[in-house]
């Protein structure tokens, strides 16, 4: 678990930078502007892959593609948070980590499988990106607040049931070339896990200070 983390970890922090420095240079942030549809098909592909063919390729090339996703999402972010004064970004930041820690450290120490509540979870999921398509349309303050409120709840439960999954692999015995690519997607799924919790609290605390 410990190299999970570490590569999560690295994630992050290259998003915030390369986040900060789109963000701070004018050409950067046009660039990303007028490619963004690009940057969000990029990091979809790099997800599904990750996800569908990480026993086909080396370690090496996994944290390639993990930090290059990583990086893609920091050019996205600096479009994102354009719409967010810094207040609210370290509000959500904080809470997010907060949560996220304590959420993983439950995952990590309860003696229950999680992995029961894994169809749940993912049902979950698809009705929250549904619940956001049907918004998209409606424009409702309303359906926005509820959507984020499940959203955080969600992607708490998710860090739980990921982290739970990660150490019972890691109780396998995976040694080796199998351990890091391991490693590699287990951060890849916590990192997700993360980035939209934080998200989704952003979208609180900015919603809660218009009000």
């Amino acid at each position: 678990m410990g190299r999970t983390y570490s590569w999560m970890t690295a994630g992050l922090v290259l998003t915030a930078v390369i986040a900060a420095l789109t963000a701070s240079n004018p050409a950067a942030l046009d660039f990303a502007y007028r490619n963004s549809l690009v940057l969000i098909l990029v990091q979809f592909g790099v997800v599904m892959f990750l996800s569908f063919a990480i026993q086909r390729v080396n370690s090496l090339v996994a944290g390639v593609l993990f930090m290059a996703y990583a990086a893609v999402t920091g050019m996205t972010f600096s479009l994102i948070l354009q719409r967010y004064t810094g207040a609210d970004v370290t509000a959500a930041f904080a809470t997010s980590a907060v949560t996220f820690g304590a959420m993983s450290l439950y995952g990590y120490l309860t003696k229950r499988n999680l992995s029961a509540m894994g169809s749940f979870l993912m049902y979950a999921l698809i009705g929250v990106v549904v619940a956001m398509l049907v918004n998209f349309f409606l424009h409702s303050a309303g359906l926005s607040l509820a959507i984020s409120i499940v959203g955080v709840l969600l992607f708490a439960a998710l860090t739980a049931y990921d982290t739970n999954r990660l150490r019972q692999m890691a109780l396998t015995g995976m040694q080796g070339e199998a351990a890091e690519k391991g490693a590699i997607y287990g951060a890849l799924q916590l990192y997700l896990d993360f980035i939209n919790m934080f998200l989704f609290l952003l979208q609180l605390f900015a919603g809660g200070r218009r009000n």
